[in-house]
């Protein structure tokens, strides 16, 4: 695993140890940031990525690869949110290799219960465990506590293979949908909150 691209392209990535995690692999990762740079429905009203200094908010982070990956392309901050310390550990290994300790906030709570935010994001990665069924929990309950921007950006990452239980996934209300993609294993559906 590593940074596919942005200032630490080709930079590795450790992942936990164990198999608690599902790392969104480094080709899905490509073709997710390529739509988020160059997908006209992707990007903000003023024609800009929703990554120049931007904050986002990875509420399953795993080995944060995402955020590592968004920063690396020139988000300002990321929020991540991991419950099991073995990924913790990697996060902070992660953030201490390519220097960017002092631009991640990591929470070792869990994202159903998130708690209020410093700052909303405006690009939030939802990448749950497949069958887990959370993710549209998650980003219900991160929205009423106020951890979405008004025009915020969300992409949903679930299982696109048939008879999958975690496949789907309930737009909540105050969402649109923008876009749907299949890459591989992985179905990337991106949401725009309505104001």
């Amino acid at each position: 695993m590593r940074i596919v691209g942005g200032s630490h392209r080709g930079r590795p990535l450790i992942a936990p140890p164990d198999r608690t995690t599902r790392p969104t692999t480094d080709r899905v990762r490509e073709a997710l940031f390529n739509m988020l740079l160059h997908s006209p429905s992707l990007l903000t009203d003023a024609g800009k990525t929703r990554l120049d200094g931007g904050i986002v908010l990875d509420p399953f982070a795993g080995s944060g690869a995402l955020a590592f990956e968004a920063l690396s392309r020139g988000a300002l901050h990321a929020h991540l949110f991991e419950i099991d310390p073995a990924a913790r550990r990697a996060i902070l290994r992660n953030a201490a290799d390519l220097g960017f300790a002092e631009r991640i906030t990591l929470r070792g709570a869990d994202a159903l219960r998130p708690g209020r935010p410093v700052e909303p994001a405006g690009l939030v990665f939802l990448d749950p465990p497949y069958r887990s069924g959370l993710g549209t929990q998650v980003l219900t309950a991160l929205d009423r506590e106020g951890w979405l921007r008004a025009d915020a950006l969300v992409m949903v990452e679930t299982d696109a293979r048939k008879g999958q239980s975690g496949g789907s996934f309930a737009i909540p209300p105050g969402f649109a949908l923008l876009e749907e993609r299949q890459q591989g294993p992985a179905r990337l559906t991106f949401l725009l909150k309505q104001g």
